[in-house]
């Protein structure tokens, strides 16, 4: 019974993660985090480092789809992830002397935060509006911001990929696409980088629990991210949105009923 409910909730972990990813470039955090501390009892700290292990395959394999379909942007993309992996490693150890139930009820509110945010408030950008943007600005921004992104993720993991979409889109001007693109090549190395930190400064996952999230996440990132570079951006924002608002809800609705 209690591999079963192991399976169960690592595929719907996995489910859930992976869509974000190959829709949106979301961090699998954001879906992972809460429901391995919230259902199977998980110490909130090895959460996210399970969560992160999960990203790096699912945002690769997610990252090759969009640089098949001409969606990514690498050059500009590398001064970002230089900025993130740095403080990728800074959040990481900060957040390993950050009370535990600080950090989980954090993930569970992200969820729900992120989903609403894709709903009400989809990101539309073109690939004109894009190609309008400074070089200066670029790096500027690519810079300030991916350190922020980086102590975010490395913080708690959620919110990194989520935040990352959006400095792409609205304050480096980015086409929806591109962004989800480059979002997911960053974010493969600093989950990398975000799950080495997390184990050394923590204790090792359970590693049936990982080695679940990280088939599961990465077979539906591979799905999503096919259909993402074929679909409209509305679309796209909508759909993750509608899957993070339910398992936002389901989450809260478990913690406080218990």
């Amino acid at each position: 019974m209690k591999y079963l409910i192991i399976v169960i909730v690592t595929f719907f972990a996995g489910m859930g993660a992976g869509i974000g990813t190959g829709f949106a470039g979301m961090s699998a955090a954001a879906v992972i985090s809460p429901m391995l501390i919230t259902f199977l009892g998980v110490e909130p700290y090895t959460a996210v480092g399970i969560a992160l292990a999960s990203d790096v395959l699912a945002s690769g394999i997610s990252a090759y789809t969009y640089k098949r379909n001409k969606n990514l942007d690498i050059k500009n993309g590398l001064l970002m992830m230089a900025a993130v992996l740095v403080f990728t490693v800074i959040g990481s150890f900060v957040s390993s002397i950050v009370p535990s139930k600080t950090m989980g009820g954090f993930s569970t509110f992200m969820t729900l935060i992120l989903g609403v945010k894709f709903i009400l408030k989809p990101v539309m950008t073109t690939k004109q509006e894009m190609e309008a943007v400074s070089t200066r600005k670029m790096v500027l921004g690519s810079l300030i911001c991916g350190s922020l992104i980086g102590f975010i993720c490395g913080f708690i993991g959620a919110g990194g990929g989520m935040m990352m979409l959006l400095i792409l889109t609205s304050v480096l001007g980015y086409e929806l696409k591109t962004a989800v693109g480059t979002s997911v090549f960053i974010m493969t190395f600093t989950a990398l980088t975000g799950a080495i930190s997390h184990f050394s400064f923590g204790d090792k996952p359970d590693l049936l629990i990982m080695g679940l999230c990280v088939a599961f996440t990465l077979i539906w990132a591979r799905i999503s991210a096919v259909f993402a570079n074929k679909a409209k951006p509305e679309t796209l924002n909508r759909a993750v949105g509608a899957v993070l608002v339910i398992l936002g809800i389901v989450i809260l609705v478990f913690e406080y009923a218990v």
